[in-house]
């Protein structure tokens, strides 16, 4: 089975790929690789706090801006896993027509070509973002759609444009991720438990930027990749059409619950409040019965206990210091904007540099 899938060398596409690999999947990536050199690997040599944190697995790849997909590229494959897109909610709010441009037009163009092309099965990596401003009661996929930012937007429209496409020939599906975390050979600090973890590591506090009491679902980054492989192997009647809230019930915490569970990991560590820390109106449970029941090939490895663990240990084996905190290697829109102040890329993300991406 020939897949393509879409970011492949983004955090979850990182993950994904190898476990594809070694189920026996035939993988070429797409991906213009914005967050190149930012590995996350071993550095230090001491083996007792080596955790082999293994570099990207490479495939096949089509290096290539989405908004630059032509019908060409959908060629003979079976399958595609669409995670590419500008990936979170403040660079949405830097620009959200770069968010429009890239996360919905050039997403529906990559589908279009897709279904034509004859590939079966689309895999949309969506969000439960797109419940928005929620409160307390546990939303289940029929819940009605509360989007507030431009990222959560464009997730909510693609859903409903892939949902014109569906056809006997042509099968979406869309995977609302809880927010992510855990560790990823293209790690993330701007997502809410890797966040607190480093901060707690590197400075002995856990820095809390709200208030602490908005709800929010997590999900390793492991178990969102498991979701994909059990989304693909599911029969076509299972997942046709479909929507999966991916995480588990029990893993809906407060952010000060989180922040806890850190404090309690790592040694020393000491919750703190950022001095402008308020409410967060991107607040929701979520249901996730029907993955857990629906989906049999689904299941989750991980809770934010031992994920907390994980990532204490990972941040020690590669000498994670504040620097990193604070600085655009692992934090995406810093990363971006450093590559436009130094004219590698433009404002429109494009790579100035002739055959860069």
């Amino acid at each position: 089975m020939r897949l393509l899938v879409t970011g492949h060398q983004g955090y979850i596409g990182a993950v994904l790929v190898p476990m594809l690999l070694d189920r026996g999947y035939e993988v070429t990536g797409f991906d213009t690789d914005l967050y190149r050199d930012g590995e996350f690997t071993d550095r230090k040599a001491d083996a007792s706090v080596r955790l082999k944190l293994a570099p990207l697995t490479p495939v096949p790849t089509l290096t290539k801006d989405m908004r630059d997909v032509s019908a060409s590229d959908l060629d003979g494959f079976d399958a595609v896993l669409h995670l590419a897109a500008l990936s979170n909610d403040p660079i949405g709010n830097l620009d959200a027509g770069l968010t429009t441009d890239i996360n919905y037009t050039a997403s529906l163009a990559l589908a279009k070509h897709a279904k034509q092309a004859g590939v079966e099965r689309f895999i949309f990596s969506s969000s439960c973002s797109t419940y928005g401003a929620a409160g307390d009661t546990p939303l289940s996929e029929l819940a009605p759609f509360n989007p507030v930012t431009p990222y959560a937007v464009e997730k909510v429209r693609l859903e409903q444009a892939l949902q014109q496409l569906a056809s006997d020939d042509f099968s979406p599906t869309y995977l609302r991720n809880a927010t992510a975390y855990g560790l990823s050979p293209r790690l993330r600090l701007d997502i809410v438990l890797n966040n607190l973890v480093g901060w707690a590591y590197t400075t002995g506090e856990v820095l809390m930027m709200s208030d602490g009491t908005p709800w929010r679902p997590i999900v390793h980054v492991e178990d969102i990749a498991r979701a994909f492989v059990a989304t693909l192997e599911a029969p076509r009647d299972v997942i046709h059409d479909e929507a999966f809230n991916v995480g588990r019930s029990a893993h809906n915490y407060r952010i000060r619950e989180l922040g806890e569970i850190v404090v309690d990991t790592v040694p020393g560590s000491k919750l703190e409040y950022a001095p402008d820390a308020g409410p967060d109106k991107r607040s929701y449970r979520v249901d996730f019965t029907k993955i857990e029941t629906t989906l049999p090939g689904f299941e989750p490895q991980w809770d934010a206990q031992r994920s907390a663990q994980q990532l204490l240990d990972g941040y020690r084996a590669f000498g994670l210091t504040r620097e990193h905190m604070e600085g655009p290697e692992f934090i995406r829109l810093k990363r971006l904007q450093q590559r436009i102040q130094a004219r590698e890329i433009d404002d429109q993300l494009r790579w100035l540099a002739p055959g860069s991406g």
